[in-house]
């Protein structure tokens, strides 16, 4: 092992000791969306289409009196993406803590990036 690969991993070793609990959730999810082929979400743009893939982090339903929305905030570590299911009011498996990878056209909506009736896949419970 040279000084160099030395370092990194004594570097890497350190930031795990000094990280946060929050931190290395965010790194765990940043690796699984890798393997599973998803576009990190801070990267994505409008217009682009994507497989995002991690955690939901929040789903809530939004009655409206003309259409009804089921919102689910994806998190994958580096940013959240807000998948919208118009005229739904439940979806069975969609719920916080689930793990799925989402695939549609990223919109942008007050500043904050929205796929609407996005195709889905549930992982399996871990």
């Amino acid at each position: 092992m040279t000084t160099d690969e030395s370092r990194v991993s004594l570097r890497r070793i350190l930031q795990r000791f000094t990280a946060s609990e929050a931190e290395i959730d965010a790194q765990e999810l940043r690796r699984e969306s890798a393997e599973c082929g998803g576009v990190p979400a801070q990267q994505c743009s409008r217009g682009q289409l994507v497989s995002v893939a991690g955690r939901l982090r929040t789903v809530v339903y939004t009655p409206r009196t003309n259409l009804p929305t089921l919102e689910a905030d994806l998190y994958d570590g580096s940013d959240v993406v807000t998948l919208v299911w118009l005229g739904r009011r439940h979806i069975a498996g969609i719920e916080p803590g689930r793990h799925l990878t989402a695939r549609g056209r990223v919109a942008v909506r007050d500043d904050r990036k929205v796929i609407y009736n996005p195709y889905y896949e549930l992982d399996s419970p871990k």
